[in-house]
């Protein structure tokens, strides 16, 4: 695949990096800039009696505003996760094809949860993985390549149907450490 004339990295599971010069056009976009901490939350296994510890900071270094997860993920106690996560506006992605983020780390993978109208319950989503390097890449995920959390929900992911976006550091015991630059839908 080419954009812009440049290439672009595909995994098979059509998670795409893109350079972080590279222009995408989104439909909403959150840059972390003007009170990320009145859009946006932190969440942790502990809601449900894990033992994950972490938390958020929202930074700004060299004009750069970013949010900075950290933390350490337990699979103890039947947990494994933190997250941080911000609610979509009804009818404002009804368009979307995707999500991207414009990322680095600590070379762990993560992943993005979306929550929907049929998600009622805490251990229900749609997830999609990604990896992170110590270098900012903006990763775009299809929608397609959601895949949901148990056979209860529906196959596809309906962006219509989409009421919040997080990004989680799940599933395994390990450090976590990442930096949200830019996150929407396209």
């Amino acid at each position: 695949m080419k954009i812009l004339g440049k290439r672009i990295l595909c995994s098979w599971l059509a998670v795409c990096l893109i350079p972080a010069s590279m222009a995408v056009e989104e439909l909403v976009k959150d840059n972390f800039e003007s009170q990320p901490e009145m859009r946006w939350s932190y969440f942790s296994d502990q809601v449900m009696g894990g033992v994950s510890q972490g938390r958020v900071t929202f930074k700004n270094q060299e004009g750069e505003y970013f949010a900075h997860m950290t933390g350490q993920v337990s699979t103890e106690n039947n947990g494994g996760f933190i997250q941080l996560r911000a609610d979509i506006a009804k009818n404002s992605i009804d368009s979307a094809t995707g999500a991207y983020i414009k990322v680095r780390g600590n070379g762990q993978q993560y992943y993005l949860h979306l929550r929907t109208a049929g998600t009622l319950l805490p251990w229900q989503y749609y997830q999609a993985s990604f990896a992170t390097t110590e270098e900012w890449q903006t990763v775009r995920v299809p929608l397609t390549a959601f895949v949901r959390s148990g056979n209860w929900l529906s196959k596809a992911v309906k962006p219509s149907s989409i009421r919040s976006i997080g990004i989680v550091a799940y599933g395994r015991d390990h450090s976590a450490d990442i930096q949200i630059a830019e996150i929407g839908f396209y």
